[in-house]
């Protein structure tokens, strides 16, 4: 029998195999339990097969190994037993490399004995006969599907360290470098660009790296919620929690994502507390600080709150230009310094529209053949710079808010609540958080010394009465659009 007609054969038998099973057992068991089984060929009288995780494959081998036993000898003559192992295990025995992503449920096949499921519901497959991706997956979830990918330039080795980030740098170092858990949770927190996902990314190159026997999980708040609604569609969530809770290490970025939204949070908390119990590294990243998450419930916000919680700041002057240099080396690019000291100073507001500027000078220099000077510059980036000279201070905001409202500006830092104050206090509260670049804190000291939860409900309020005021919508408006003119 050729090779071709032993694969087919293979593949027959293995879904008869699966045809039976799931007739016998049920369509929940075979989802949870038995449809991620992956045939792994047949050697010395015995049928190999592997599994996503030891937890299933403890559950199926007491379950189950003896009625696959017996359907595999009815298959194949001569098979005295079954063997399930664990997908990383099966790949480290054969000597491979491990699978591209921590965690992944898929596990190399020998070269002769290669067999796939069979066609199931939703299942399309090419004219070559080559599995193209299902419709309405179901069974186990693939750990690479849940595994974000990583960016490869995302390391610590061109992570550049200044006072805003040093405490954040050096604790996701020790996260990555220690071999237990140094504290629990890692929390990163800071504004938009300012090298959270860096961070985030940097640590599970490390690992990868230092441990590739570690197993590492990273995604985004919103892909966990997406995996786990899918969970609940497909009647899978005892393979979704055992995905996600026999991790060496969970890393979920952009957790506010999931604030407002009960049933993941309940599922997020649940998972969280698993791991720590099991004394797993677990790594969180927010735009805020654990205590100023909106909408997340009390109990969460406590729990994240636990081990270290590490913000990062504003860039400064000195570390926007070294991101700059730093980043022309890896461009291999020559970039005078003055061009790099202007960069600078004009661009403030984040990291990402910083290195962006760059790459467009760098670009264009490359393009049309120009060298890059200052005069370049300043035409390649007209619309950034232009973006960027317009920065609106709160005192100014206070100014123009008192003027349009005819009250005094020492209104706004007064203690006074009469409505006539208050309302239009909290106007200039919410143009200060949507105009400039300034912490909640920050906002609040401009204002009297509030705490920042005053500035919170200040611009909640504003928001639902926008919603529900159309005058006050319209002058907000019009307030922002002077500002920022």
């Amino acid at each position: 029998m050729d090779e071709a007609s032993q694969l087919r054969s293979v593949d027959a038998q293995w879904a008869r195999v699966r045809g039976r099973l799931r007739a016998e057992v049920g369509e929940a068991a075979f989802k949870s339990w038995l449809n991620p089984l992956t045939f792994d060929g047949v050697r010395d009288g015995a049928v190999k097969m592997v599994l996503p995780t030891r937890f299933m494959r403890d559950h199926v081998m007491k379950h189950y190994a003896e009625r696959l036993k017996s359907l595999w000898s009815g298959e194949i003559p001569g098979i005295r037993t079954v063997e399930i192992g664990v997908a990383a295990q099966a790949a480290a025995e054969k000597g491979e490399a491990p699978a591209a992503q921590p965690g992944a449920a898929s596990a190399a096949r020998p070269a002769l004995l290669r067999a796939k499921a069979p066609p199931r519901r939703g299942d399309s497959h090419a004219a070559n006969g080559e599995a193209v991706p299902v419709a309405e997956p179901d069974g186990m979830l693939n750990g690479a599907a849940i595994q974000a990918p990583l960016d490869p330039r995302l390391t610590f080795q061109n992570f550049v360290v200044g006072k805003p980030n040093e405490l954040a740098f050096a604790a996701a170092r020790r996260v990555a470098d220690a071999s237990s858990v140094p504290f629990n949770p890692l929390f990163l927190y800071g504004g938009v660009g300012l090298g959270k996902t860096h961070l985030m990314h940097a640590i599970a190159w490390e690992i990868r790296t230092r441990d590739p026997a570690r197993r590492v999980i990273y995604l985004s708040a919103e892909k966990f919620m997406y995996q786990f609604i899918r969970a609940l569609r497909f009647r899978d969530t005892v393979a979704f929690k055992e995905q996600f809770r026999s991790v060496d290490v969970l890393m979920i970025d952009d957790v506010q994502f999931i604030s407002g939204k009960d049933s993941t949070q309940e599922e997020f908390f649940h998972t969280f507390n698993a791991l720590v119990d099991q004394n797993r590294q677990v790594v969180i990243s927010a735009d805020k600080s654990p205590s100023d998450l909106e909408g997340l419930e009390e109990r969460l916000r406590s729990r994240l709150g636990w081990g270290l919680v590490a913000d990062i700041h504003p860039t400064t002057y000195e570390l926007r230009l070294g991101i700059l240099q730093s980043k022309a080396e890896q461009l291999q690019a020559q970039i005078p310094q003055k061009v790099t000291e202007f960069l600078a100073h004009k661009i403030q507001s984040n990291v990402r529209e910083l290195e962006g500027a760059l790459n467009r000078i760098v670009a264009h220099s490359t393009l049309v053949g120009r060298d890059i000077t200052l005069e370049t510059t300043q035409e390649v980036l007209h619309d950034l710079l232009r973006a960027n000279d317009r920065r609106v201070t709160i005192e100014e905001i206070q100014k123009r808010v008192a003027e349009h409202y005819t009250i005094r500006i020492a209104d706004m830092s007064s203690a006074r609540r009469a409505r006539a104050v208050a309302r239009p206090r909290q106007v200039a509260m919410y143009l200060a958080k949507v105009l400039t670049s300034r912490s909640l804190p920050e906002i609040g000291r401009k204002f009297g010394g509030r705490d920042h939860t005053t500035v919170m409900h200040a611009v909640r309020k504003i928001e639902e009465l926008k919603a529900a005021d159309p005058a006050l919508a319209e002058d907000v408006e019009l307030l922002r659009r002077m500002l920022e003119c």
